[in-house]
């Protein structure tokens, strides 16, 4: 006569299965991440290095849309796909998704198109994970390892988690915006474990190769003569995330309205982004200025970047404009890369901009408007205060939670990573978990 285990005996073999599965998983994406970085960075530097690099972009995104228009099925979700194939497993993501990304990504920078890094930490993520599951953990003799549905969806989910922490050395927040950005009704706590468990191992993983991270200034309200709630600053910070709303909802309007204008109007995709970055060209020339190409982190001394933000340097008032324009046009026209880091340019700089014109700390509004423009433009204000309580300390906890939701609040509905609303994607894989377990995922072709 068998034994019926106990609650804490299930769990425990629980707790352990998602370590064997997730922690080499999650290896395999921080180590992916590494040498995404580490030739990001050499990208970046031959560009500074090299301006007449920027002359080659229309031809480099031409060679990117070629690609994904021969081989990749005209599949340009990105990020997108990830998020529906969590909601809804289906036929999982195409493993091709991880390469494919990064060389686009590696191509945007040397050329020098105004993008970031995230969407393909992510992408890579996910596309791994979905590939760990199908190669490695389908093909176990024995049946050692077998998911369901629910247990694929949180795989996928432990993947992104794994990336984007990585990407930026922040796992909590890693964790976090992987079940946040999700939006869902029904949240299983279960969850929690293996994004955590994924994105501590991804970033400990970038760690082991020995690629660091951007470090940014600790908040210290001290050194400013500020109390933890302080009226007038508080006051401030109000004014400050109401405008880093209106950029994010800005931003929004832009990227997604040149998306849509170039699709309407360029029926052949590896066009657009040909054309768009003749539009970049003409842009940076027009401005007179290289600043705004790129991630943008960092730049030579008195040139405008996220970190010249914190420094009280002087910053044009109209630098997370423009910035925000060569993103729209960058990413709209179909590069790769993402939106996140040229977020963190827009908010750190407006920041910047708003404090010089209210005195109040630079440094403390930069911060404010690196997270709260991203948390509110990705609808995760809970994960990108948790962000800035990684990268900046927790002295400035009041104020980071006050600028990311109020900023959450003002941006409107829209999402960076818009697509089919949260419920009906919660309709359709509850479907998919009811109506087709019959039919479990193929591999791509």
């Amino acid at each position: 006569m068998t034994t019926e285990p106990t609650p804490r005996a299930k769990l425990f073999s629980s707790l352990l299965r998602w370590v064997v599965v997730v922690v080499p998983m999650a290896f395999i994406v921080g180590s992916s991440v590494t040498l995404f970085l580490w030739l990001l960075e050499e990208a970046t530097a031959t560009r500074m290095a090299q301006p007449w690099l920027l002359w080659l972009l229309p031809f480099g995104g031409a060679a990117v849309g070629l690609l994904y228009a021969r081989w990749g099925h005209g599949d340009d979700r990105g990020t997108r796909l990830i998020i529906e194939e969590i909601h809804q497993p289906g036929g999982g993501i195409p493993a091709r998704i991880a390469p494919f990304v990064f060389l686009g990504t590696i191509v945007t920078h040397l050329f020098g198109g105004s993008a970031g890094r995230e969407g393909t930490a992510v992408q890579m993520g996910g596309s791994i994970a979905s590939a760990f599951e199908r190669r490695v953990l389908h093909r176990m003799p024995f049946k050692v390892v077998r998911l369901s549905h629910v247990e694929r969806r949180e795989l996928l989910q432990a993947g992104l988690a794994a990336g984007f922490g990585a990407v930026f050395g922040t796992p909590i927040t890693g964790a976090v915006f992987a079940i946040e950005v999700l939006r869902v009704r029904r949240f299983g706590w279960v969850a929690v474990f293996p994004c955590l468990l994924a994105a501590f191992v991804g970033h400990f993983s970038v760690a082991f190769w020995g690629v660091h991270h951007t470090l940014y200034p600790r908040i210290q309200l001290a050194q400013y003569g500020l109390r933890p709630l302080d009226m007038g600053t508080l006051l401030k910070v109000l004014v400050a995330a109401v405008a880093f709303g209106v950029a994010a909802r800005l931003f929004l309007a832009c990227a997604h309205g040149v998306s849509a204008v170039a699709k309407r109007w360029i029926a052949i995709s590896w066009l657009r982004p040909a054309l768009g970055g003749c539009i970049v060209i003409a842009l940076a020339h027009l401005v007179g200025s290289s600043d705004y190409l790129g991630l943008g982190v960092i730049a030579p001394a008195g040139h405008v970047s996220i970190v010249s933000s914190f420094e009280g340097a002087e910053i044009p008032p109209v630098a997370w404009l423009l910035k925000l324009i060569f993103t729209a046009v960058t990413v709209g026209s179909g590069f790769k890369g993402g939106e996140v880091t040229p977020l963190f340019f827009i908010g750190a700089t407006l920041g910047n901009t708003i404090a010089t014109l209210l005195h109040a700390p630079v440094a403390l509004f930069a911060a404010l408007g690196f997270v709260a423009v991203f948390g509110a433009a990705s609808k995760t204000p809970i994960a990108c205060t948790i962000m800035g309580l990684e990268l900046f300390g927790v002295d400035a906890a009041f104020y980071l939670a006050v600028a990311c939701g109020l900023a959450f609040v003002c941006a409107g509905s829209k999402s960076l990573y818009g697509g089919p609303g949260p419920a009906r994607l919660e309709d359709r894989a509850a479907s998919v978990e009811h109506g087709n377990a019959k039919n479990p995922p193929q591999p791509d072709g």
